[in-house]
């Protein structure tokens, strides 16, 4: 029994014992393409870098694609998002972020992975408050997906061998 317990190995994360924190702010990320991976990734890398900025040299690399949709929950004729009172409509803002994380050193993928995060809206009647509600719900989404991607490489960087050190006299 106390064999198979020894295999156990309860640790934190975030452990700097292990090098996670060193390895988590040596990651870069692509260039975004769309605001929402403008967001995703300024979110990732503050992150990652603990406010730091991004790594000057980075030992891995992230690549994100980011997609947005809203739609209304309450599917209604008139398409107009507004109820017959003028009260506002349920509707939800979905964001999708596909990644890959990347060894720079000999390009080996760690890990790729597909993440979906869903932000709940109400949806007005008035046009601009209509956009601001899906524009907040989104940059919501956006930073609960960053989470989601940091925590799933920050498992990954966790099992990274130790680099070995070059023992100098």
């Amino acid at each position: 029994m106390l064999t198979v317990l020894a295999g156990c190995q309860v640790r934190p994360l975030y452990s700097e014992a292990h090098g996670t924190g060193e390895r988590l702010a040596a990651v870069s990320f692509s260039q975004p393409k769309s605001r929402i991976d403008q967001v995703i990734r300024n979110h990732l890398i503050f992150l990652t870098s603990g406010g730091a900025g991004e790594s000057k040299h980075p030992a891995y690399d992230v690549k994100l694609a980011a997609t947005s949709t809203a739609s209304s929950i309450i599917d209604d004729e008139d398409d107009d998002n507004v109820s017959t009172t003028g009260v506002p409509l349920p509707g939800r803002v979905q964001v999708e972020g596909v990644y890959t994380l990347t060894r720079v050193s000999d390009g080996q993928v760690l890990k790729s992975g597909k993440r979906e995060v869903v932000s709940l809206i109400d949806v007005s009647g008035q046009g601009f408050a209509k956009l601001r509600a899906i524009r907040d719900a989104e940059n919501r989404a956006a930073r609960e997906l960053a989470e989601f991607i940091r925590a799933e490489i920050a498992i990954v960087l966790a099992r990274e061998p130790q680099p070995q050190t070059a023992w100098q006299k």
